[in-house]
């Protein structure tokens, strides 16, 4: 039974219903407009970040390399670029987001030795684990609002985060070749998934920081109980995140509300980051543009 004054299923048929007009959640779904745009993703922020410090390897790299527990703001935005350059941005807008990335790659490597096992942010399987968490992660919450997507809708989602990760090192056919297949990997990842100590210590830097801003601290408790309820158990344990009966039923009473509120945001609110993102990206490439007229001017 639809909920009084939700919108319906979105693969119905038939005119749009008053309380479902142009630029909802439910108008997008129904021209088939990409999910990847919309804000309520960032609700999963967490999840896909403590899934890909659970990979041993990664969580070794980043506790060598990153400054995601002293810059989180900074880096959840640049991982967001990253993803709206890829699907959203121009070609030069592409172009730009593959090289910082790989930039940031190009130390982060470690041979194996007797003290570590090592890692390399350029091993294609990496890549896949981490494009992976990002797909499953923003499907879980777009179906948590909107309810299970149409095939077309699911298969275009799917195609869009493929180019996420084949954008960088991971060979195409190494992404899974459907959804089916994918759902295969994600069991068979998920489980002998355990996080180490380093990838530990990374994400409960991020979930109880000490000296971020005060609004971020703010905000913390909010999304460690959105990740914590987001994660597989067996993950919750191993970064310390405590859950219940009451926890569960809390989150999702939560659930039920995002499911009827954020729908009826308009698109401009509900694509502000990504618009944001862009836009900041956009104006990066015109100062790089105008500094290198200058200096050709200048010889």
């Amino acid at each position: 039974m639809m909920r009084a004054g939700a919108c319906p299923d979105n693969r119905a048929q038939g005119p749009l219903p008053p309380q479902c007009p142009s630029g909802t959640l439910f108008y997008m779904v129904r021209q088939q407009v990409d999910y990847g745009a919309e804000g309520i993703l960032l609700a999963g922020a967490g999840r896909a970040i403590l899934l890909q410090l659970a990979n041993p390897a990664i969580g070794r790299g980043v506790a060598a390399h990153s400054t995601f527990t002293q810059r989180p703001v900074n880096r959840l935005k640049g991982t967001l670029t990253y993803v709206y350059g890829i699907v959203y941005g121009t070609q030069e807008q592409v172009t730009e987001v593959r090289r910082r990335v790989n930039q940031a790659h190009v130390p982060v490597r470690r041979t194996p030795d007797e003290s570590s096992a090592g890692y390399n942010a350029y091993d294609p399987a990496l890549q896949l684990w981490v494009a992976a968490t990002l797909y499953d992660t923003a499907l879980t919450i777009i179906e948590k609002i909107q309810g299970p997507l149409a095939d077309d809708a699911a298969d275009a989602m799917y195609q869009d985060y493929a180019r996420i990760g084949t954008a960088l090192q991971l060979p195409p056919d190494m992404w899974p070749k459907d959804r089916a297949a994918f759902a295969r990997y994600w069991e068979e990842q998920l489980s002998s998934l355990h996080a180490e100590d380093e990838g530990v210590r990374v994400g409960r830097g991020l979930l109880f920081p000490e000296h971020a801003a005060f609004w971020y601290r703010a905000i913390m408790p909010a999304a460690r109980f959105l990740t914590a309820g987001l994660l597989p158990d067996q993950l919750r344990k191993d970064f310390g995140l405590p859950w219940s009966d009451r926890h569960q039923r809390r989150y999702d009473r939560t659930w039920r509300i995002l499911a009827v509120a954020y729908p009826v945001l308009p698109q401009r609110i509900r694509h502000w980051f990504k618009d944001y993102c862009l836009g900041e990206l956009e104006k990066d490439l015109q100062r790089n543009g105008r500094s290198r007229e200058r200096q050709g001017t200048g010889a």
